[in-house]
């Protein structure tokens, strides 16, 4: 099937006023930074309902930008290990506060009319390009080492489970809650989305009657996105894209970014009730590096898509979008209108820090510091901004495996992954610092073994308190 054209669209690089004197200390931090991740990243998209919009804590790394705030936190506390501040979507009950860099994006307004297909941004501010440390399929910090006795036994029990008549779906969790072997992870992701059967004969028909299906939605669906009616949610979707892992060179190809506008248009116009929201083409990612993966033994950062055959490509979009719309299932709240279920895990968040860590707590209420500030981006990307996507690979091997992975215990691993940074937060003496801490947590040289620790004292966390609301109350 020939990919059809795409068409690029123009976006506005006007900042709406801030509320005037009343204004906290948090709007103030605000208007001094912007955003290195997301260049303009609020294009009139309404986070919570009209009695409290959002505020957009924009942090790009430019020089001009942050240098006052950084020079003045400076004076007071030396950090050397502090870069400065990344991506953020920090609602408050300001209004949306657009990105001063957006003009550098696009460099167009609004009111051209002209649209041009969608190519490679080639306007992203200069940053220095932080050093992967190791490639997304190898996961460690450290390298990819030969693979141990204990490995390769790891390994071949997912072969014997996976190749069984009737994989057994229970046992497969629990060998996948600790991480999952590259070699067998993509064919255990869609065993553990639900998207493929556990049934052995009947995997074949499922996998090519669904890709069919998909791309039964493109041919009936795809050529609306320039109607009026959906002009709105194809122009935030073409906007977000070129956004989505700006320093990972795999997704900053055209073919690949045609391929995620053709995935998250067709996923929202499927589901009016929350239809596309920022932040939902992050959840695309993961899904689709691993499926590329099952193609590629090199280098999957930089490898060039072109190079595979289109029924490839095909493959693997119609996985991606099927294994992303599974998981979208589980937590549809978190995106439909005011997302009221990220706000409910944000305040059972806060809950859940006031009993574990009420030194933590009473910090954070010392310097008016807001969960909704730093905690709205860990619910809405998943932690996808906040750990490298080799990490984040890594995390769902055990989302997948637990009941309700990507909300209920999604919600512990936010608590361990606060307090996993709490000498930091309580050497921070200012609402400034702790917001740009909080933005900006020193992650990029995690691998397995931190996730490992991570996702070990969630899950002491969630048998502590899951099932005993009421437990180490204070």
């Amino acid at each position: 099937m020939p990919l059809p054209s795409f068409i690029k669209d123009r976006s506005k690089a006007s900042a709406l006023p801030m509320k005037s004197k009343k204004a906290s200390s948090f709007h103030e931090f605000a208007r001094n930074t912007s955003d290195a991740w997301d260049i303009g990243d609020d294009e009139d998209e309404d986070f919570t309902s009209s009695s409290s919009s959002l505020q957009t804590l924009n942090s790009k790394v430019a020089k001009a930008t942050a240098a006052q705030v950084l020079e003045n936190h400076s004076k007071m506390r030396v950090k050397p290990e502090r870069t400065q501040p990344a991506l953020s979507e920090v609602p408050t009950n300001c209004k949306v506060n657009k990105s001063s860099s957006e003009a550098q994006l696009s460099r167009m307004s609004e009111e051209t009319c002209v649209r041009t297909p969608l190519q490679k941004q080639q306007s992203l501010p200069l940053r220095p390009v932080i050093p992967l440390v190791a490639r997304i399929s190898d996961q460690n910090a450290s390298g990819a080492p030969p693979m141990t006795v204990r490995e390769k036994t790891r390994l071949e029990k997912f072969r014997q489970l996976l190749s069984s008549h009737n994989t057994d779906l229970d046992e497969l969790r629990k060998c996948s809650w600790p991480g999952v072997p590259r070699e067998v992870r993509p064919v255990t992701w869609r065993l553990l989305s639900g998207y493929l059967p556990a049934n052995m004969e009947r995997r074949k028909l499922t996998l090519q009657r669904k890709r069919e299906e998909y791309f039964g939605f493109i041919q009936q669906y795809y050529d609306s996105r320039n109607e009026e009616h959906h002009q709105d949610t194809y122009r935030q979707i073409h906007i977000d894209i070129p956004r989505t892992n700006p320093l990972i060179p795999l997704f900053q190809q055209p073919l690949v970014q045609e391929i995620f506008e053709r995935i998250l248009f067709i996923w929202a116009i499927r589901h009016p009730a929350s239809g596309y929201v920022q932040g939902i083409n992050d959840l695309v990612t993961p899904f689709f590096v691993v499926f590329l993966s099952e193609y590629v033994e090199e280098d999957v950062e930089n490898f060039d898509v072109t190079n595979l055959s289109q029924d490839v490509l095909r493959s693997i979009e119609a996985d991606s979008f099927w294994c992303m719309s599974k998981l979208l299932d589980g937590i549809q709240d978190n995106y439909t209108f005011a997302q009221p279920g990220i706000q409910k895990k944000v305040k059972a968040l806060e809950e859940l820090v006031s009993r574990i860590d009420e030194q933590v707590h009473n910090h954070f209420r010392k310097y008016e510091v807001e969960y909704l500030q730093f905690a709205f981006r860990w619910m809405n990307n998943l932690l996808m901004r906040e750990l490298p996507l080799r990490c984040t690979i890594r995390l769902w091997d055990t989302y997948q495996s637990e009941p309700e992975g990507f909300s209920h215990f999604h919600l512990y691993v936010c608590a361990a992954f606060l307090i996993k940074w709490r000498k930091e937060i309580l050497d921070e003496e200012d609402f400034q610092g702790l917001l740009m801490l909080l933005q900006n947590l020193p992650t990029i040289h995690w691998g397995n073994e931190e996730i490992g620790l991570l996702l070990a004292e969630a899950y002491r966390l969630k048998y502590m308190f899951a099932d005993a609301p009421n437990h180490y109350r204070r």
